[in-house]
């Protein structure tokens, strides 16, 4: 449901992240389909409707804050008006002070944080989350979980987070 935040738990190897490829239709599915409404999607409908944030942030060697505009671009709005609305999410998720920094300089937990205000900033109606917790030092996971709660708040999209940690689950 719009607001819903659900959490798929399971060991390395389970199909976790398969099943969110199959959801955003990033890879075919041995069966079934994916309903939207409880009804059929098709890939373009899905496409505007879904944002996903990988284990891996994919950043562009550009501006942190572009590469939060990026999706809103990709949807077809003007720079401006992108960076706009890209802007307050990186302020969610404590990295407004690193604006104008190149991408590509950022460390591994400032990187998940621009691809998730990324997501965060095209409003989508589904966000689905590939464990974006992983590879980052506890310090940093602890304080990220914290600022994405605090950021899902925010926002109506329905989540689905797949993770093999109990406590992110929790959070």
């Amino acid at each position: 449901a719009d607001g819903e935040t659900v959490a798929v738990l399971g060991p390395n190897g389970a199909g976790k992240s398969t099943l969110l490829r199959a959801l955003a239709r990033l890879e075919p599915a041995a069966g079934g389909e994916v309903l939207l409404d409880g009804e059929p999607v098709q890939p373009p409908q899905l496409r505007a409707a879904v944002a996903a944030v990988l284990q891996r942030p994919v950043l562009q060697r550009i501006s942190v804050l572009d590469n939060a505009a990026a999706g809103l671009r990709l949807r077809g709005m003007r720079r401006a008006a992108a960076r706009r609305l890209a802007r307050p999410w990186l302020d969610a998720l404590g990295i407004a002070h690193l604006a104008d920094r190149h991408a590509r300089t950022l460390s591994g937990g400032e990187a998940q944080r621009v691809a998730i205000a990324r997501a965060l900033a095209v409003r989508s109606r589904v966000l689905l989350l590939d464990e974006p917790f992983a590879g980052l030092d506890a310090t940093t996971r602890a304080d990220l979980v914290a600022d994405l709660r605090a950021a899902l708040d925010q926002s109506t999209a329905a989540v689905l987070l797949v993770t093999h940690d109990r406590d992110e689950a929790a959070a």
